[in-house]
């Protein structure tokens, strides 16, 4: 018999799901419940022939409920609508940020439920999202879980709920991070007389070959930065700066603190 599966909330990141999960689409049935569906998750779902917004009086259960809104409206949104979609059996798959399984468990009636954090990349199919999941969960719920988040990239299980703060900070919120490199290092070549578009071409597509290098050959990023700086060159001079005083390294971690400071206030 086939898993019924409902979606709450379509964004970037269930969005992602419905693309990565229209491949899956014989082997369970969906229903998305988001009030202002973008075109492409409307034509997704039209063309899987799933379910989009039934009406109240259609709404039953489901094996698996995964929460793709955004953390403030959990509150509301899980008294008023998401708990009876919910059952004795039921497994809750949330990539909500910042809402612990306790919390998520207490406000659904949930018996089961499951944590995870993905980051945008998983909308190529090139992202990372790590897990956790109460002892309490079936292996059979923990393996659907797991089958619904790998069409997003690479998955990783936690050892603990505690590290989720830190995966949120770390992994979650670190596109952006990159992102910003990328733009500091196009705006200070066009401070230096590029022209912008070539300024951002250089940035960017550093930014792809230096993460596609880390891929391909598997060495750690310290022993890729050592190959490429040689001793008193260019390279050399610019890490220097990069790193003096604590420099870059320093501000990573302070963001890092920030992001974790911020996943543990949305989860009060």
């Amino acid at each position: 018999m086939k898993k019924r599966i409902a979606l709450v909330g379509s964004g970037r990141m269930g969005g992602a799901m419905l693309r990565g999960w229209a491949p899956m689409a014989d082997t369970f049935d969906l229903v998305v419940f988001e009030p202002y569906p973008s075109a492409e998750v409307s034509e997704i779902v039209a063309t899987q022939n799933w379910v989009l917004n039934p009406e109240p009086d259609e709404t039953t259960t489901f094996d698996c409920v995964v929460l793709g809104i955004k953390p403030q409206l959990f509150p509301s949104l899980g008294e008023q609508t998401i708990k009876h979609l919910v059952s004795d059996h039921t497994l809750v798959l949330s990539i909500m940020a910042g809402i612990g399984t306790a919390k998520i468990a207490e406000v659904l009636d949930a018996s089961h439920v499951i944590r995870a954090m993905p980051n945008t990349p998983g909308q190529i199919g090139k992202g990372v999202t790590a897990y956790w999941n109460s002892p309490t969960v079936p292996s059979e719920a923990e393996a659907l879980a797991v089958s619904l988040l790998r069409p997003l990239g690479t998955v990783e299980k936690l050892q603990s709920e505690k590290q989720m703060d830190a995966v949120t900070a770390v992994s979650g919120s670190g596109p952006a991070y990159v992102f910003l490199l990328a733009e500091a290092m196009a705006a200070a070549g066009e401070g230096e007389g590029l022209e912008r578009g070539l300024a951002e071409r250089l940035a960017w597509q550093t930014v792809i070959g230096s993460a596609a290098l880390m891929e391909e050959t598997g060495q750690n990023p310290q022993d890729l930065r050592r190959a490429v700086t040689s001793p008193e060159g260019t390279t050399a001079a610019a890490t220097d700066a990069l790193t003096a005083g604590g420099g870059i390294v320093t501000l990573v971690r302070r963001a890092v603190e920030a992001a974790i400071h911020r996943s543990r206030q949305l989860g009060k």
